[in-house]
C-alpha cells in the first residue's frame, strides 16, 4: 500500500517518515514553506537515534498527484479546523480504474478529537479512527521531532463508528514495522475519548506555558473533571486511566534529542508558529457542545476555547497569559453560571 500523508506537520511528517523508513511508498501533502523545505530538502525526521533525511514526492492537492492508486491509502493529519476543506478535495480525487476517493480508498484520520472522522464519514464509505499517543513537534519547515524510545508511538486503530477490519490489520501491521504499536480495536473512540480528556489541557498550556505547577495543575484537574461530567451525562465510554497506563507502560518515553527541544503539544505549537487557528474548538469546544446538548454547564472550557481562538486570531506568543491571571478568569466564569444575575467580567 502507498501512503498519501494529508497534512505533514508534527503527526503526519512523523509517521510518514517512519513508515518511509520502513520500505513503504509515502507522499507528502503540504503547503507554503513547509512544502517548498519538503521538496528542496527532504524530510528531516529527528528522532532519538538521530536526524533522519527522507526525499519524498511532495504535493499540494490531489491534483498534482494525478490519478490515485486502487491501494492507496489516505491520512488525515491536518488540524481539524482543516479537515473539512480536505476531505472535499480529496473525496473527488480519481482513483484508478473508476471511481473517486470517497468511494473506494480507506481513510485513515490520525488526528486529536472526534470531529473529523464524523465529518469524513458524510463523504468517505470507508472512514479509520486513530487514537494518535505521539509526542511529536513542528515548528519549522521541513523539520518534524519525535522524541519517544522505545517506541515512537501507540496509536489504537480502528473502524468508524466502530468494527475492525482486514485494512484496519494491514495499516497496523506496516505501522508495527515502523516504530510503533498500533492495536486493532473494534472500539477507537473509548480510546479517542479518553485522549480528548487529556487533550483538553491542551490549551491550559498554550495560553500559561507548561501545566508544572500546583495552580496550574489545580485548573486542569478542575477542566479536565468538567469533561468527565459531560462524557458521563452523554454517556460516553472511554478508557480509564488504569487501562491507559497498562498498555502503554514504559513503552513511549521522552528522551533528549539534539537540535530539538522538547516543547509544548500541538495547541502550543500552533500559537508558536503564528498558524493563527488553533484545534480549541475540536476539543474543549466538543465537551462544550456536549455539555449543551445534555445539560451540564461548562463555563471552565468555554473560557478555554474562548482565549485560545483569541490568542490564535491575535499570533500572540504561547504560555503569555499568568496562570494566575487564567485561574481567576476560570473562578468569575464559574461564579457567573453559578450565580445567576452576576456581570460577566
Amino acid at each position: 500500500m502507498r501512503y498519501v500523508i494529508i497534512g505533514a506537520g508534527a503527526v503526519g511528517g512523523t509517521v510518514g517518515g517512519r513508515l518511509a523508513g520502513a520500505g513503504h511508498d509515502v507522499v507528502l501533502v503540504a503547503r507554503g514553506a513547509h512544502r517548498a523545505a519538503l521538496s528542496e530538502g527532504g524530510l528531516r525526521l529527528r528522532v532519538p537515534e538521530g536526524e533522519l533525511t527522507y526525499r519524498l514526492p511532495v504535493v499540494d492537492g490531489p491534483e498534482a498527484l494525478g490519478t490515485l492508486r486502487a491501494d492507496d491509502v489516505l491520512v488525515l493529519a491536518v488540524k481539524t479546523q482543516d479537515s473539512e476543506a480536505a476531505l472535499r478535495a480529496w473525496g473527488a480525487a480519481p482513483v484508478e480504474g473508476g471511481g473517486t476517493a470517497a468511494e473506494r480508498l480507506p481513510l485513515v484520520c490520525a488526528q486529536n478529537g472526534v470531529e473529523s472522522q464524523r465529518l469524513a464519514l458524510r463523504r468517505f464509505r470507508h472512514v479509520y479512527g486513530v487514537c494518535v499517543w505521539l509526542p511529536c513537534t513542528h515548528l519549522e519547515p521541513g523539520a518534524v521531532s519525535a522524541a519517544g524510545a522505545p517506541l515512537t508511538g501507540i496509536l489504537h486503530l480502528g473502524r468508524y463508528p466502530h468494527g475492525a477490519d482486514d485494512t484496519a490489520r494491514r495499516i497496523a501491521a506496516d505501522l508495527e514495522k515502523a516504530h510503533f504499536e498500533a492495536p486493532v480495536v473494534p472500539d477507537v473512540t473509548r480510546w479517542q475519548y479518553a485522549k480528548l480528556l487529556s487533550n483538553l489541557g491542551n490549551a491550559l498550556e498554550a495560553l500559561s506555558g507548561p501545566v508544572d505547577g500546583e495552580e496550574a495543575a489545580a485548573l486542569l484537574g478542575r477542566v479536565r473533571a468538567e469533561g468527565e461530567a459531560v462524557l458521563r451525562a452523554a454517556g460516553i465510554a472511554y478508557a480509564s486511566a488504569e487501562e491507559q497506563r497498562a498498555v502503554r507502560g514504559d513503552k513511549v518515553t521522552l528522551v533528549p534529542l539534539d537540535g530539538a527541544p522538547r516543547v509544548g503539544g500541538s495547541s502550543w505549537q500552533s500559537l508558536s508558529r503564528g498558524a493563527g487557528t488553533i484545534e480549541a474548538d475540536h476539543l474543549n469546544g466538543e465537551i462544550v457542545l456536549l455539555g449543551r446538548l445534555h445539560g451540564v454547564p461548562t463555563p471552565l472550557n468555554e473560557l478555554l476555547q474562548r482565549l485560545a481562538n483569541e490568542h490564535a486570531r491575535d499570533r500572540r506568543e504561547p504560555g503569555s497569559l499568568p496562570v494566575r491571571e487564567l485561574t481567576r478568569l476560570a473562578d468569575d466564569a464559574v461564579a457567573f453560571v453559578q450565580e445567576p444575575g452576576r456581570v460577566r467580567p
